[in-house]
């Protein structure tokens, strides 16, 4: 089955465009610098970038309210951003400073921010799924209309307890999203060597969940379907499963030689399909933003970005005794 394409000329204000493509920019600029710090041995253990898949975030951000929930994995930056979260309290986060959202305790896999409602960050494949459905579930017993975003890669996809997930949401019609990232390599390991399953989404099936394969290189094809899902969780019809077929660029984390697949398979996707590209092309073409407006927007991101990694290094390393903090609650 093709990824879905939005047909025809998109219903879009350039306001909204511009609006898309300054967040997509912020998040691939920030991985960029991330993967420099890092380089520079400023930031320590793992680091997974998000570069190449910023469209599924922006466009379900997009889909979205305040109030909704979002939970993933420990390729995170991105939905931290996306949520609104501040660049300088992450890259403090990332290079271990008090600065950051988790007081430099956390690092690139465990940042929470309860004000933006995101809730990790998880370096156990697979184990925030059954925790969005709990956060779904939260919501449901409070009797509000948010929803969960629950975001796991094609690799986690194969974890049990997804299932067991599935199989409690839908007995309790919980209003929760459960998004796959399907970049098509679970670390170094192709879909089609890992699943005989051709479309993660049906998986769903079995327990009766709703769900679609969504074109996760297009912002406002995730922005439709992130919609749709949205709406039937909303009104009681929950929850939805999203198949966001997509590419990361980069390796699977930052030591990661990606040796597993071909540059040309890359460059491939980076001239063809890239997220930023397109919505650079619509704007232009739309006659929304010159080149000229685009540098610009550009040249601020990157003040942002810059600022951010300054702040990092400015901030101090937390305090011996923050070893005994925040330990249980």
């Amino acid at each position: 089955m093709a990824a879905r394409k939005p047909a025809g000329k998109p219903n879009i204000s350039g306001d909204d465009l511009r609006k898309y493509y300054r967040e997509m920019l912020l998040i691939r600029r920030f991985e960029e610098k991330a993967g420099q710090l890092y380089g520079m041995g400023l930031i320590g253990g793992f680091c997974h970038l998000y570069i190449g898949q910023e469209a599924v975030v922006v466009g379900l951000a997009a889909a979205s309210k305040d109030g909704d929930k979002q939970i993933t994995s420990y390729r995170d930056h991105g939905h931290m951003l996306a949520t609104g979260m501040d660049p300088k309290g992450v890259m403090a986060e990332l290079t271990g400073r008090e600065g950051g959202y988790s007081k430099g305790k956390g690092g690139s896999m465990h940042m929470f921010s309860r004000e933006k409602h995101f809730y990790g960050g998880h370096g156990i494949v697979g184990a925030q799924v059954p925790l969005g459905a709990g956060l779904a579930f939260a919501d449901k017993y409070k009797g509000n209309d948010s929803v969960t975003f629950t975001y796991f890669g094609d690799g986690a996809a194969n974890q049990g307890q997804v299932y067991e997930a599935y199989n409690m949401a839908q007995l309790w019609n919980l209003p929760v999203v459960f998004v796959i990232e399907n970049n098509q390599y679970a670390m170094g390991t192709s879909t089609k060597r890992s699943s005989k399953s051709p479309n993660l989404w049906e998986r769903g099936a079995a327990y009766g969940i709703k769900g679609e394969m969504v074109d996760g290189m297009d912002v406002l094809a995730v922005k439709a379907a992130g919609e749709k899902a949205v709406a039937a969780c909303r009104a009681g019809d929950g929850p939805y499963i999203l198949e966001m077929m997509t590419y990361r660029y980069r390796g699977h984390s930052m030591s990661d030689p990606a040796k597993y697949r071909t540059r040309e398979e890359v460059q491939k996707m980076r001239e063809e399909r890239d997220p930023i590209d397109r919505v650079r092309e619509l704007l232009t073409t739309g006659g929304h933003a010159s080149d000229d407006d685009l540098k610009a927007i550009d040249k601020e991101i990157k003040a942002i970005v810059n600022e951010a990694a300054e702040f990092s290094k400015d901030s101090p390393e937390p305090d011996v005794s923050e070893l005994w903090t925040d330990v249980y609650t």
